[in-house]
């Protein structure tokens, strides 16, 4: 008897590539769904030989779209991070990379109808509870990928799609500062614990003994570096209110220095055991963030600029994070700038148990 195919839409979203599921096409339980997405992209295998992963943690993601279950929404956006040489799913953070295809998937489903010229799509992320509000570009009512906007990491140009995000601070910490203090001191190293977005451990790079500017393979190659980091990241995760993290991708390790391009601050993030070959959508905000907050080891090392567009460093460009401040200097809102593109659309077969 044949197997049987599971409707999936491949699609990269700003720098990341993932599968995007209807949750009505999936396990209704979600172990099942685990073990379906372990089989589907290929792990635990440093290759993902056997399914469709690219073998990097960047491009072994899935969205799961359903339904909006509140009234703010127009769907909800479950992510689900697939571990490359590990049998593990997890669902501890949220991916503002693949949040990126998520309005333009919901339309080409028909979760969200199309409107003439640009539709706004307002998604539920179920990791964090946030809602995200995406303008994708509809001409016709028709989902369109072309476009003049361009995005450190990918080749070409695309259509723009602009995210913004309300309500985000302490997203899954509780609080933007979640140990209530701007610095805290681990293993006599300062970091900022902070969550805008996205749990992160910001600490300088010459504290660690890095320029912060090595490329992503010489980074991932100190394996000393790495033993440091981890040591850090397990004691900030209570400190963080995230519990024991050892077996969780948050918080984000992100090293600072100061910019190398004319951008605000330079990073090389861990998410959160290799190094990033760019920098998560809201890793990028928590550390635009991190460099408004006086005495922190971003804003220490970053040159700030005159207006809202703050270019965060990365190893192969920079990411544009939009931060809109009050009189104080307080972050209201957050924003970016991201693009994406429908790859294949078909059946994926993830094979036998």
């Amino acid at each position: 008897m044949a197997e049987a195919g599971i409707p999936c839409l491949w699609m990269r979203g700003g720098t990341s590539k993932g599968a995007y599921f209807l949750a009505s096409d999936l396990p209704s339980d979600r172990a099942g769904i685990d073990a379906l997405l372990l089989r589907v992209m290929g792990s635990p295998d440093a290759r993902q030989i056997d399914g469709i992963g690219g073998a990097d943690p960047l491009t072994s993601k899935v969205a799961v779209l359903s339904p909006p279950t509140r009234a703010d929404a127009d769907v909800d956006y479950l992510f689900l991070q697939v571990f490359v040489d590990r049998a593990l799913v997890s669902d501890a953070q949220g991916c503002g990379n693949i949040l990126a295809g998520v309005g333009p998937a919901a339309i080409e489903r028909g979760l969200v109808a199309a409107k003439d010229g640009e539709t706004p799509v307002r998604i539920h992320m179920v990791n964090t509870g946030e809602v995200a509000t995406a303008r994708v570009a509809t001409p016709g009512g028709r989902v369109s990928y072309a476009g003049d906007a361009r995005i450190d990491g990918v080749p070409g140009h695309h259509a723009p799609v602009p995210l913004m995000f309300e309500n985000i601070a302490g997203s899954m910490c509780g609080a933007l500062l979640p140990s209530g203090n701007v610095v805290d001191v681990i293993d006599g190293v300062d970091c900022t614990l902070i969550d805008n977005g996205m749990p992160c451990a910001i600490l300088r790079a010459s504290d660690v003994g890095v320029a912060g500017t090595e490329p992503r393979e010489a980074l991932d190659g100190d394996t000393a570096l790495k033993a440091r980091l981890e040591a850090i990241r397990l004691q900030a995760g209570p400190m963080m209110n995230l519990g024991d993290v050892a077996e969780k991708t948050v918080p984000k390790m992100v090293l600072v220095s100061p910019p190398v391009a004319g951008g605000t601050v330079s990073t090389r993030s861990f998410i959160p055991h290799r190094c990033h070959a760019t920098i998560g959508v809201f890793a990028a905000v928590s550390v635009a963030t991190a460099c408004t907050l006086s005495n922190s080891p971003a804003a220490e090392v970053a040159v700030l600029p005159e207006g809202e567009s703050f270019a965060v460093e990365h190893p192969t460009g920079a990411a544009e994070v939009l931060l809109a401040r009050d009189a104080a200097g307080t972050v209201l809102r957050a924003g970016t700038l991201r693009t994406a593109r429908k790859l294949f659309d078909g059946l994926v077969f993830p094979g036998p148990e």
